[in-house]
């Protein structure tokens, strides 16, 4: 039995476009390429100043609260397999998140090494 025969890009363009003969693609035929339209937007100020507003400057964390991710620094954490394999059995059997039990970990660590908790340190910050 042989095999059916491959089918290549302009075929599939030639049967999908039936008026096209000889199944050129139309940007390889004799058509002159589309030229792009410059549209220019006469807006008022207020109207300006909306369109502009995401562009301004953003606010201070402290000042609109925001998101963790937008409040947060963050910071990579290179762990082996094994280890990370047994972080995320952990949080799946306690049904929670691997980042809560990061964080639950430097808690521990900041009580064993004499520091503030993260409590005490978003406490401190939040007055």
């Amino acid at each position: 039995m042989s095999r059916p025969p491959k089918l290549d890009l302009a075929s599939i363009v030639a049967s999908a476009n039936p008026g096209l003969r000889g199944g050129a693609a139309p940007a390889t035929r004799d058509r002159k390429p589309v030229e792009a339209e410059v549209v220019r937007l006469d807006l008022s100020g207020s109207q300006a100043h909306s369109l502009m507003a995401p562009l301004a400057a953003p606010m201070p964390t402290a000042e609109r609260g925001g998101t963790l991710k937008e409040r947060a620094k963050q910071m990579s954490v290179y762990l082996e397999p094994p280890v990370y394999d047994q972080l995320r059995d952990l949080a799946y059997a306690e049904r929670t998140k691997m980042h809560a039990l990061m964080l639950e970990a430097l808690d521990l660590l900041f009580r064993q090494r004499g520091a503030r908790s993260i409590a005490q340190v978003m406490n401190e910050t939040q007055r």
